[in-house]
């Protein structure tokens, strides 16, 4: 084969790791292994945080109310007598309760608890322990990070333990789907893990001793091997000698992709094509072989893809082997890759075809795959699939998540997006809304907002009018209905191009529109500001959001305008407008306007505009001073309302309730700031997966939680009670 070729396709790693580990194999047969037995790892516990990371651990006490914990509850302390009463029975409601209670009252209760957690929010309860009770959590930490590590292992990575420890070295060998973890954990404690390892590395146990050893070996890639060594010297020279022995010798476990007990091969894949799929060229043009395809095959299904700590690492020469592949060809590929998965019905222990995206996918092919997650059946591979979007990281992955997390079906998929969105927002050291706004994707358009489409003999200008509607004019000006097809004497390859590329066009502005005018709504409704430069740059040249936001009246809270004609602002006497760049702008709520919601209604009118979302003519609400002093709002209590009208709240910020024992959810909650929830509780409950089994339901009681309704704003009361309202 022609040198030129990468070392993957070639000569893979796995082979040439089989061939080091079986000479090394034989070079353990033939030497004496050092062994000091007898030596004791350091009794002592710590923990290591890294930035703001105990903060984001610890889930606010205000998010949690008692009747999370035990239904009907008015305090804290009445659910510790639950549980001390052996009525509290839930794990998930256990860990509430020591979650956000007074710690004077549960921590004499932490001792002597042994919860087994299970199910997707295991993980979010014990890291929330984790942080809020340190090293005396760990009795709790870690028997559920044994029985589930890739969900519950997490919580474990801050803790310096001789414990954990030992079962990071077992991860690091022993466990691929949580060696992710364990390198993290090493990484993060590196030299001050040593002593916690040296006694198994030189035990007589032949298992702890290798897991250890392929730990120090790790640890010497980072900090080298001398500091190892100097680090295990409390333990004596002789235990230092053979430390350094060891090192020296080296350890065929560990390599750069991650140490493992064997040699590891590629699956078999009995489910796979290999005739069937697509050829990968060479940026040269040469096609790969198909021993070559299958060696790629074998590196995309070694390496490690998204994981809850990071994006997808790769198998060693992989990242080598695809900079000298044509990438057109790769994502055709990968894709082929991922299609025949689906056919064959997702089988199991494959979690790697959805994540070669991370190494494979175009724009094209993540947009394909948004497109697919959007009615994708549910089954745990979609949220796989969607932290494998966000770990892609590009703006065509982020614009699919936005639109999964405004339209998907199921809540989980959501609320997966939403979290992927908010960590590539801070990654990028800006505010999700902020995110939203770069993400916003302009279609081709022009400055002016329009497209060219080219037949060959004859063009076509494709553009929007102020309803979002499509519009073409031709090369005379004459404006017409919809773009012709093409003709016989038209160019055969271009005009056809240009006849599709206006269809996708059209389907995508519609796309588009539908999230951002739902997003500009919420923006109202949570009151964002722009500043000016922000307003002009992502809003008034925009080629889609300028025609949106022209049918909206906007505020900088002294002053309120709405866009003319030309993009300017204009007050309501049409008077142009300029701003400071210090301003503040944002869509004005009716209750911003006050008096001069009629004016502008008439101003709007009067110019055939119409408006995107209920502005203007949006009904608006108040607490009366009897449900401020009460804190219910009993207006609405007793109604019957259907199961569908409660869950269509969830698409309007609110919640459902944690699942009570018998799968029973009892009502919704919508957070209000400032640690003031409204809850809203219903009778029989919402049963979970099957909520048409009570389709009628009566809501029982309206109450605010703790918190002070007097930092309440009037515009956050009037969206919660017109939710309200319109369930009737």
């Amino acid at each position: 084969m022609s040198a030129a070729r990468p070392e993957l396709l070639v000569d893979p790693w796995w082979e040439q790791q089989a061939r080091t580990a079986a000479a090394a194999a034989a070079a353990e047969r033939a030497k004496e292994i050092p062994l000091v037995p007898g030596l004791e790892p350091p009794a002592e516990r710590s923990i290591v945080w890294a930035p703001g990371e105990r903060a984001q651990w610890l889930r606010p006490a205000d998010r949690l109310r008692p009747a999370s914990a035990l239904r009907g509850a008015e305090d804290w302390a009445e659910v510790v007598r639950a549980y001390r009463d052996g009525a509290l029975t839930n794990p998930t409601y256990q860990a509430d309760m020591f979650g956000a209670a007074p710690v004077e009252l549960v921590a004499p209760l932490l001792p002597e608890w042994q919860p087994r957690f299970s199910g997707s929010w295991a993980g979010q309860n014990l890291r929330m322990l984790a942080a809020r009770f340190e090293c005396d959590a760990l009795h709790v930490l870690v028997p559920n990070a044994k029985s589930s590590a890739y969900d519950n292992g997490p919580a474990l990575v801050p803790f310096l333990d001789a414990e954990v420890a030992r079962l990071m070295a077992d991860w690091l060998v022993r466990l691929k789907s949580a060696r992710r973890i364990a390198r993290g954990w090493f990484a993060r404690h590196g030299l001050s893990a040593v002593p916690y390892l040296v006694p198994d590395a030189l035990a007589k146990r032949r298992v702890p001793r290798e897991k250890a050893k392929a730990a120090l070996a790790l640890i010497a890639e980072a900090h080298g091997a001398p500091e190892v060594v100097a680090a295990a010297r409390g333990f004596g020279d002789e235990a230092a000698a053979g430390i350094a022995r060891l090192l020296g010798e080296g350890t065929p476990e560990v390599v750069s992709a991650g140490p493992v007990a064997k040699p590891a091969r590629p699956p078999k894949l009995p489910w796979l094509d290999r005739d069937a799929l697509p050829e990968v060229r060479l940026r040269d043009g040469r096609a790969l072989s198909a021993a070559e395809r299958d060696n790629l095959i074998g590196g995309l299904a070694l390496s490690p893809g998204y994981r809850w700590s990071g994006p997808a690492e790769a198998y060693p020469g992989l990242r080598e082997a695809l900079e000298q592949c044509d990438s057109r060809t790769l994502a055709a590929f990968g894709w082929a890759l991922f299609d025949q998965w689906l056919r064959a019905r997702m089988p199991a222990r494959n979690a790697w075809v959805v994540d070669q995206f991370c190494w494979l996918a175009d724009d094209a092919a993540v947009e394909r795959l948004g497109a697919l997650l959007l009615r994708w059946p549910g089954a745990g591979s979609d949220k796989h699939a969607i932290g494998v979007l966000g770990a892609v990281g590009t703006d065509a992955a982020l614009i699919q998540l936005h639109r999964i997390s405004q339209r998907a079906k199921a809540p989980g998929q959501r609320t997966t997006a939403a979290g992927c969105l908010r960590a590539a927002a801070t990654a990028r050291g800006l505010t999700g809304d902020e995110l939203a706004d770069r993400l916003v994707p302009d279609l081709g358009l022009d400055g002016n907002g329009t497209l060219l489409l080219d037949y060959g003999p004859r063009r076509f200008t494709v553009g929007f009018d102020e309803q979002l509607a499509p519009f073409v004019i031709d090369e005379a000006g004459k404006r017409r209905k919809t773009l012709p097809k093409p003709g016989v004497a038209d160019d055969g390859e271009l005009a056809p191009a240009a006849y599709r590329r206006f269809g996708m066009l059209r389907k995508a502005a519609r796309d588009v529109v539908g999230d951002q005018i739902r997003r500009l709504e919420q923006a109202m409704v949570d009151g964002r500001r722009w500043s000016t430069a922000e307003f002009d740059r992502y809003l008034v040249a925009h080629p889609l959001l300028r025609h949106i936001a022209r049918r909206l009246v906007w505020t900088t809270g002294a002053t309120s305008f709405r866009l003319a004609e030309d993009f300017t602002p204009t007050d309501i006497d049409d008077a142009p407008l300029r701003f400071a760049e210090s301003a503040r702008i944002g869509i004005a709520h009716p209750l911003e306007l006050g008096e001069t919601v009629a004016a502008w209604g008439e101003v709007l009118a009067d110019y055939e505009i119409t408006q995107p979302f209920r502005q203007l003519a949006r009904p608006v609400y108040a607490l009366t001073p009897e449900e401020r002093a009460t804190r219910r709002i009993e207006r609405f209590e007793g109604i019957s309302v259907s199961v569908g009208a409660l869950l269509g709240l969830t698409r309007r910020g609110w919640d459902r309730a944690a699942v009570q024992d018998g799968g029973i959810q009892p009502g919704l909650s919508r957070s209000l700031g400032h640690g003031l929830e409204l809850v809203v509780d219903v009778d029989p409950g919402i049963v979970v997966g099957a909520v048409d089994i009570q389709p009628v339901q009566k809501i029982t009681e309206i109450r605010f939680t703790t918190g002070d309704l007097d930092l309440l704003t009037d515009v956050a009361a009037s969206e919660a009670l017109a939710d309200l309202a319109g369930l009737g």
